[in-house]
């Protein structure tokens, strides 16, 4: 009896569904208060926080975290609490 190891391979990428949690641009909310929450909530280092708050200013958005819909959802309501403008894709 043979095992194919690459159809278990796929099978099992296919129940982890990653998913990527954007922070996106809004006009209202300071740098400060963005790297402040990354960095509480989203447990950055603070030049990571930084970085991604940059890089959502210049671009629009900026991936935050990567994982599995049950991890991220708490992240992306703490930081809506927060008045930050977040998505999970």
């Amino acid at each position: 009896m043979s095992i194919d190891y690459n159809k278990q391979n796929k099978i099992h990428k296919k129940s982890i569904a990653n998913k990527t949690l954007y922070l996106i641009d809004d006009s209202f909310n300071t740098f400060d208060h963005v790297i402040d929450c990354l960095v509480a909530i989203c447990d950055h280092l603070p030049l990571q926080a930084e970085q991604c708050a940059l890089l959502t200013h210049y671009k629009g958005s900026c991936e935050i975290a990567i994982g599995e819909n049950d991890d991220l959802e708490p992240l992306r309501e703490d930081l809506a609490l927060y008045g930050l403008n977040v998505e999970i894709l």
